[in-house]
Formats: structure tokens, sequence, C-alpha cells
């Protein structure tokens, strides 16, 4: 079996975000792995990039205490930009053996962000991609 130790989930801070962690957290557990939960503040002005970094930062210290508290091991990684640059940024930055992410967000431009997203993933990445794909 190839090993996943260290797994970036892209999380869009919405309920998809669950439904993702679900599948991940499975996979985590059983391979002894990292999660390492990242999420791209995407904004158009400096409050508004203050506001979303600071919810972002508590949704993800939830998932994370969650996770910890279920014994898997996670990160949370914050960055700011279009996603799927800082995603492939991240990539490029540091090791990972997978990634993960959920095909849409919870509205329309969730959707159409995270679906260019993976697309844009799955034609530039050295790594699997594990996309999700939310129940409706």
């Amino acid at each position: 079996m190839l090993e996943y130790r260290e797994i970036l989930v892209a999380i869009d801070c919405s309920e998809v975000d669950e439904i993702i962690l679900n599948h991940v957290s499975v996979l985590a557990r059983k391979l002894d792995a990292t999660l390492h939960l990242l999420h791209v503040v995407h904004s158009h002005t400096l409050d508004q990039e203050r506001y979303l970094r600071q919810r972002s930062q508590t949704i993800l210290e939830g998932h994370r205490n969650k996770l910890q508290a279920e014994g898997i091991a996670a990160n949370i990684l914050i960055r700011s930009g279009e996603p799927e640059t800082e995603i492939l940024n991240e990539i490029e930055e540091r090791s990972y053996d997978l990634i993960a992410m959920a095909t849409h967000g919870h509205r329309l431009p969730g959707r159409i962000m995270f679906g260019s997203v993976s697309r844009t993933l799955r034609e530039k990445i050295p790594i699997p991609l594990l996309l999700v794909k939310p129940e409706h």
C-alpha cells in the first residue's frame, strides 16, 4: 500500500468541510498520517482580509481540535491569494503525499472557485488528488 503520511486538506470553511474531513480522518487513522488543513483567504480589501483570516482561523482551530481529540495529528495553514495558485505553492514548498478536497463549496461562488481549482490541480500537481463530492 502507498504511504500517505502527510495529507494536505483544502478547506473552504463551509459545511462541506465536515464531509471531506470525515473521509480523510479515516485515512489518517489507518495510516497514522498527519492532516494539514489549508484554507486560502481570497479577499479584495484589507478589512475583508482581516475578517476572513480571523474567521478561517477560528473554523480551522475547531476542526483541528476535533481531529486531535480523535487522536489524529493536524496542523493549520492559512494563505492569502488566489486559491489555485496558493495551493500549488503550498504543494511545491512542502512535501505532501496526497491532497484532498471537496469538489464544490456550499454556494455558487464556492462551486465555481473549487471546481476551477480541482481542474487546475488535476493537471498540475505531482501527487494524488482525492476529490470528494458532497452529498446534495
